[in-house]
């Protein structure tokens, strides 16, 4: 579902075509998951899951915020850069009707929640959708359009998202 999603859209993947790729017959798609929706929706959070355990690979929760979101940035990066299929499902789904759903299907302890949650007394106060949208959500969108970016870059990225979401001191 994530390949397909990545490479023709949403609108344009069909549960025959996931069930070929899954070298599976159609109607054995439909025995796990009731619609298409169901299962992108259910990928979208798998997805998303690994990714949560990827940026907080090697995370000493004991540093300071901005230590900690420097490695959750990379560790995004590194992870969606090692496949871009990830990067342009993602982008897929929040763009979708479907993201509200996918969204609420999260389990509340996400690694990802849970890390926000640790540091929220260090960030502004915002929803939490537009945290994403102003620290995290650039990453998608950078490895998505395929970009290639210096050690350099990504240095001023970071900052930049980090100073678009922290309570100035």
């Amino acid at each position: 579902m994530v390949e397909l999603v990545a490479e023709r859209g949403i609108h344009g993947t069909s549960m025959s075509q996931v069930a070929n790729r899954a070298g599976v017959a159609t109607g054995t798609a439909y025995v796990h998951y009731q619609s298409k929706e169901d299962l992108l929706i259910a990928a979208f959070v798998e997805v998303k899951t690994h990714l949560g355990e990827a940026a907080l690979e090697d995370v000493d929760p004991t540093a300071d915020p901005r230590a900690i979101f420097d490695t959750v940035w990379r560790n995004s990066f590194r992870y969606l850069e090692d496949d871009p299929a990830v990067a342009e499902f993602l982008l897929q789904v929040e763009a979708s009707p479907l993201r509200v759903a996918a969204h609420e299907t999260m389990p509340e302890d996400n690694l990802l929640s849970e890390m926000a949650q640790r540091l929220s007394s260090a960030l502004v106060d915002l929803p939490a959708e537009l945290l994403y949208d102003l620290s995290l959500a650039p990453v998608v969108r950078l490895v998505a359009s395929g970009a290639s970016l210096t050690t350099s870059e990504v240095d001023t990225l970071i900052e930049s998202c980090w100073q678009a979401v922290h309570k100035p001191v």
